[in-house]
């Protein structure tokens, strides 16, 4: 049944991009709010194993089996990937656990491009949150989303949400809760890019938690 927030929002066309296990469930969740995809970014397939097989990743998975439009840039600056992108024409683009993106590709969606990350920025940047909080045995973390700017982690602040941290919390453990918490954010951001509701905080980055 759709609220009336659902009718005042304007659709919108996304871009995603992501790779691994903890990215298909903000994917999931962008489908399941009725956001169009107008397709998938990941990984080239990679060989793996005793056979050298090539495996696909996660994301690449879960988009074959939901009919998606599949990129896999070996060079994101490619000029057929960029131009491809731009006959898209789309709306926003959403990064959940990705490499990074150039500048040519992260303008092209008109609303811009945001980006999930696995802690409460500006603290714990750059790679492995989830590990570093449980190894330096904070009480709390969470999930930002942030507009991607040239430096990574850095971009202007549009939500986040607190994560409590068990005692006997585990880096497992605590990458299924913040997965979770993360995709519940991607749609929160999704909705209020949507509405027009996007109120941005610059991030303090003259003191914050380094790895």
């Amino acid at each position: 049944m759709k609220t009336e927030s659902d009718y005042l929002r304007k659709p919108l066309k996304i871009v995603f991009f992501g790779t691994p296990a903890f990215a298909v469930e903000s994917l999931k969740r962008i489908l399941q709010a009725g956001y169009e995809v107008a397709a998938v970014v990941t990984s080239p397939d990679k060989p793996a194993g005793r056979g050298r097989k090539l495996r696909e990743s996660d994301v690449k998975k879960f988009a074959r089996q939901q009919n998606l439009k599949i990129l896999q840039p070996e060079d994101l600056k490619n000029p057929d990937f960029v131009e491809e992108l731009k006959n898209l024409n789309p709306d926003v683009g959403v990064v959940v656990a990705f490499r990074k993106i150039p500048r040519q590709v992260y303008t092209i969606p008109r609303k811009g491009t945001f980006n999930l990350h696995a802690s409460l920025l500006p603290d714990y940047r750059g790679a492995a949150p989830i590990n570093h909080v449980i190894i330096n045995g904070e009480k709390k973390t969470g999930v930002t989303t942030f507009f991607i700017n040239d430096r990574i982690d850095t971009g202007e602040i549009i939500e986040q949400a607190e994560v409590e941290i068990d005692e006997k919390e585990t880096a497992g453990t605590l990458h299924d809760k913040l997965k979770e918490e993360g995709a519940e954010l991607v749609v929160e951001t999704l909705d209020k890019i949507a509405r027009d509701e996007v109120q941005t905080i610059a991030q303090n980055n003259e003191r914050y938690i380094h790895k």
